[in-house]
């Protein structure tokens, strides 16, 4: 399975704006982000200048992709799962890629990112139902429980992440049960209960696939 292995805070930087893709330490002082370092490159100076319509759809579309940590084939396959779904394109796509079950352990404060999360999914760390299912872009359903392997609750990266709980809670359409290291998916949620990823436009990337 293709994966992007280079340095994650250079695609961070290319977006200016924080993909949490290395987890604790984009919320801290280390990220380069808050330390407002340049985009990457031998002369960014060159690239601020006035983008085109397609510029915009472009970076839109790859914030979209490196946040859900995923490659163009596979983002390409989603987008088109989206389109022939009832319903605008641009929130199906977003429905569809919550529903992935690297996303979904993330999301259940399992891990710190969702590449530790995929990590844990790959290696069977991760089960659904009562099943280990190590496939990462596995698609969760409504009222499926999620919930770490027995063999792997005593792992301190999962203690760890689980702590985050306490302070922010989950996503509303998720439920969680943070001693038993289980959670339910209820629902598939609407757009705008995505609050952290408010600022995507969804839209733009439709009309990217679109021309």
């Amino acid at each position: 399975m293709a994966r992007y292995t280079g340095p994650v805070c250079r695609l961070c930087r290319t977006e200016q704006k924080k993909l949490f893709l290395k987890g604790d330490r984009c919320r801290s002082d280390k990220c380069p982000i808050n330390k407002k370092r340049p985009t990457p490159g031998k002369d960014p100076k060159a690239r601020l200048g006035k983008r085109s319509d397609y510029g915009h759809q472009l970076r839109e579309k790859q914030k979209l992709k490196r946040i859900y940590g995923m490659q163009e084939k596979q983002f390409v396959l989603f987008f088109e799962r989206a389109l022939r779904m009832p319903g605008i394109t641009g929130e199906n796509l977003f429905v569809l890629l919550e529903r992935r079950l690297d996303n979904v352990a993330y999301r259940l404060r399992f891990s710190t990112s969702r590449s530790q999360a995929r990590q844990f999914v790959l290696h069977g760390h991760v089960t659904v139902n009562g099943q280990v299912v190590n496939v990462p872009s596995f698609l969760v359903k409504p009222n499926d429980v999620i919930e770490i392997k027995d063999s792997s609750k005593g792992f301190v990266l999962i203690k760890e992440a689980l702590k985050e709980f306490g302070k922010a809670g989950v996503m509303p359409w998720l439920q969680l049960d943070p001693d038993a290291m289980k959670g339910t998916f209820l629902a598939n949620p609407r757009r705008s209960d995505v609050t952290d990823l408010a600022d995507i436009k969804e839209q733009m990337v439709v009309e990217l696939y679109s021309k």
